[in-house]
């Protein structure tokens, strides 16, 4: 199986209104690596939506590191997975999250 990285950038979606730009960096990503990878169906794991939900639901990271792998000889199905794990800044203590 072959695996590729991918840098991601998310900043664009800073222009869009806050409450949109989660979802809209999950769609981001998966048709990203679609037109990268040319699959028809894209997996992610539970680490990327994770680390895109890290700092709440209108901020997201400005770029992502993606692992891809394909799942079938024809290269249709791939898995997509943090390249990079990065733990999550921690926040001062009396902070609202």
């Amino acid at each position: 199986m072959s695996e590729a990285i991918y840098i991601i950038g998310l900043s664009r979606l800073y222009r869009t209104g806050r409450r949109r730009r989660v979802p809209r960096a999950v769609k981001h990503i998966k048709e990203f690596i679609k037109r990268h990878t040319k699959a028809e169906k894209v997996i992610l794991d539970s680490s990327v939506s994770k680390y895109v939900f890290v700092r709440g639901y209108d901020k997201p990271p400005r770029r992502v590191a993606i692992a891809v792998m394909k799942l079938d000889q024809e290269g249709k199905v791939v898995k997509a997975s943090l390249a990079v794990r990065i733990p999550p800044t921690p926040q001062p203590e009396g902070s609202i999250r």
